[in-house]
């Protein structure tokens, strides 16, 4: 079973961005390029960074990371990023995708 990904990237104007996928490198690939498959969120606010990558074991989980993620202030998300913040999910850290 292929795990899923829940990441976050930051933009040029220090924005955060939440998503899942399966595949983080053709993912982050996709934002990078403000091609049609970028989140509209993200196109033309690069450069883009990954700053947070955790994997969970199915798409049932990292939807409701991903909710759970959303919901929190940026100060909260900032704090989850340092690990300063208890994920209430099972999470493995996963490698931050650099283009």
């Amino acid at each position: 079973v292929q795990p899923w990904f829940l990441y976050i990237i930051e933009n040029k104007y220090q924005h955060y961005y939440t998503g899942i996928c399966k595949d983080l490198s053709k993912r982050f690939a996709q934002h990078q390029s403000s091609g049609p498959l970028c989140a509209k969120a993200l196109r033309g606010k690069g450069p883009l960074k990954m700053i947070y990558a955790v994997s969970l074991v199915d798409h049932s989980d990292a939807l409701k990371m991903e909710l759970w993620v959303k919901k929190l202030t940026k100060a909260k998300k900032i704090q989850l990023i340092s690990g300063k913040l208890a994920c209430p999910f099972d999470v493995k850290l996963a490698s931050i995708v650099t283009l």
